[in-house]
């Protein structure tokens, strides 16, 4: 069923899809990338253009603005967020969003990359999607929905409320983060200058989906300096680092604990990323598990194979060191779940069933959370996020911005 929020959802995606945003986890500065910068001043004249108030462009790269409450209460102030970052898992630059119209349940064809075909036998959810309209890229980058759906749907509920003050609500705060994909999307000062009692992201995936869950996870870096000698002449001196590194890899369990054998509430170590020659090597481990002491098991685990194989070869180095990144919001939450219970009577006026699976990742609300701002997560519709394959349907955006209008409305009551 087309709304009145179906065509601005779809501009707006559209636009924004197109301007490259792709965050860089190499950079130690805030934005990571300056490109993303190309959007967030997009945003920020948008906003004013619309009517918004406090609409700045922080220094670490985040865009914030007031919408004004309309009635006077004692409602909480709400913030809604988004990110602006694409992931650098897959090509981001040049995008060019496709609209496929009343999609029929066919294969959908990419006219950059023949071989890739899109339908229900690939992505279920589609499926369900009959007779909506669907947006993909061209087939050689990813759509980037993640998270300009989210974008997109808060920039509509925005304009809509300004250009209708009858309709009652306390005091929103709006944010667009950078660097979410390489978990730096909320600084330290986001807190303070957001301003919320709590607030929202609108990160999530199907229709009904509220999240308050999510792993907690750190990030482990591997370094191995072997010993380098000329090949011809290496008899009993060359120090490998690179074989040193396959059997760090070997000793790790591959039948189980790792992505792809894990679902639901298991845990995962995952070898994200290596690079190096004979002489030194470097390898990048992400360690997820939902509770603290999975999580901690997972790095013993790391750092044991890494001491068994430093014992194997004394005369080479091999350090493991393993950083946090961010934490299970529920270990907040389930001390206040005002925000989550707000969202289920929200979700349930618009008739819906109310899904909470945890998700096996993170958002800006994970670390915000931790940092003292409860901030559960809101759907949008996004599918097969970080390839070229991604999807989402006008109408679960349309969906997602009328469940936000409904919660503000229903924050003053």
């Amino acid at each position: 069923m087309r709304t009145e929020f179906d065509q601005e959802l779809e501009e707006r995606l559209v636009r924004y899809a197109a301007i490259d945003t792709q965050s860089d986890e190499t950079c130690p500065e805030s934005p990571s990338s300056q490109i993303q910068l190309d959007l967030q001043k997009v945003l920020r004249a948008e906003l004013m253009e619309i009517g918004a108030s406090d609409v700045e462009l922080t220094e670490y790269g985040v865009v914030l603005a007031t919408i004004p409450a309309t009635i006077e209460s004692d409602a909480p102030v709400i913030g809604l967020l988004a990110h602006v970052d694409t992931a650098p898992a897959y090509h981001a630059e040049g995008v060019k969003p496709r609209v496929h119209r009343a999609y029929d349940g066919s294969a959908i064809s990419f006219p950059d990359a023949a071989e890739l075909s899109l339908s229900p036998e690939n992505s279920r959810y589609l499926g369900e999607k009959i007779g909506d309209d669907i947006i993909t890229a061209s087939g050689s980058t990813l759509l980037g929905a993640d998270d300009k759906a989210g974008v997109a749907i808060i920039m509509c509920l925005a304009r809509h409320l300004l250009a209708n003050p009858q309709i009652p609500h306390g005091k929103l705060r709006i944010a667009f983060t950078p660097d979410e994909e390489i978990g730096r999307g909320v600084h330290d000062k986001l807190p303070g200058d957001l301003g919320a009692d709590f607030a929202y992201t609108l990160d999530g995936g199907k229709v009904g989906e509220l999240n308050y869950e999510n792993f907690c996870a750190d990030g482990a870096t591997v370094k191995i300096t072997g010993v380098s000698v000329h090949p011809g002449y290496a008899k009993d001196k060359l120090v490998n680092a690179l074989h040193l590194a396959g059997k760090i890899i070997t000793m790790l369990p591959h039948a189980t604990m790792t992505p792809e054998t894990t679902d639901g509430r298991d845990g995962f170590i995952f070898v994200a990323d290596m690079v190096g020659n004979a002489a030194e090597a470097e390898l990048h481990f992400v360690l997820r598990d939902f509770e603290l002491e999975g999580l901690e098991a997972k790095a013993d685990l790391l750092e044991q194979v890494c001491a068994a194989v430093q014992a194997t070869e004394p005369r080479a180095s091999i350090t493991c060191e393993v950083k946090e990144q961010y934490r299970n919001m529920h270990h907040w939450l389930r001390d206040d779940m005002t925000p989550v219970d707000l969202a289920k009577a929200a979700y349930e006026d618009m008739g819906l069933t109310v899904s909470s699976k945890p998700i096996r990742g993170g958002t800006d609300g994970s670390v915000l959370t931790a940092k003292g701002t409860s901030c559960p997560n809101i759907f949008t519709g996004m599918q097969e996020i970080h390839g070229p394959l991604e999807w989402i349907s006008v109408q679960d955006m349309a969906m997602a911005t009328q469940v936000c209008l409904k919660l503000v409305e229903r924050a003053v009551k």
